[in-house]
C-alpha cells in the first residue's frame, strides 16, 4: 500500500502537538517556597487537529501521478484549574477561580445566594405570621 501525502500531513501536525503537550502540562512542576510550602500546579488541557487535502487531475498530469494539495492544524488550550499546596506533611487543593465569561455565567454562580435569601425570606416571614 502506498503512503498518501495526507498521511505525513498528520504525522508532523501529530508530531508537533506531541511536542507541545508532556505530562508536565497537566500537573506542573512543583514550587518550592523559601519558607517550605510546595506549590504544584495543576491545568487542564484541550486540543484538536484536522487534515484535509485532495488529489488534482489536470492535463498536465494525465498518465502521471495526481498534484496533491493539502493542508493541516492544530489548536491547543491550557486553562490553570488548581494548584495542590503541601505544607507539614499535609496537601490541600487551591482551586483556581476563573471568572465568569457571561451574564449567564455571573447568574449561575449567584443562584445558590439567591435561594438561600429567598428561603431565609421566606422563613422570617413565616415566622413573623405565627406571631
Amino acid at each position: 500500500m502506498e503512503k498518501h501525502p495526507i498521511n505525513d500531513l498528520m504525522e508532523v501536525t501529530m508530531e508537533k502537538m506531541r511536542e507541545m503537550v508532556d505530562s508536565n502540562t497537566i500537573v506542573g512542576q512543583p514550587i518550592t517556597t523559601p519558607d517550605g510550602v510546595t506549590l504544584i500546579p495543576v491545568s487542564r488541557l484541550s486540543f484538536g487537529f484536522g487534515s484535509g487535502g485532495g488529489d488534482y487531475h489536470t492535463k498536465h498530469t494525465a498518465g502521471k501521478d495526481a498534484d496533491f494539495a493539502g493542508g493541516s492544524g492544530a489548536g491547543v488550550d491550557i486553562a490553570p484549574v488548581a494548584f495542590l499546596v503541601v505544607k507539614d506533611g499535609f496537601v490541600r487543593v487551591l482551586p483556581v477561580a476563573v471568572p465568569p465569561a457571561s451574564t449567564v455565567d455571573r447568574i449561575i454562580d449567584m443562584a445558590p445566594d439567591i435561594m438561600d435569601k429567598v428561603d431565609k425570606f421566606i422563613n422570617r416571614n413565616k415566622e413573623n405570621a405565627g406571631e
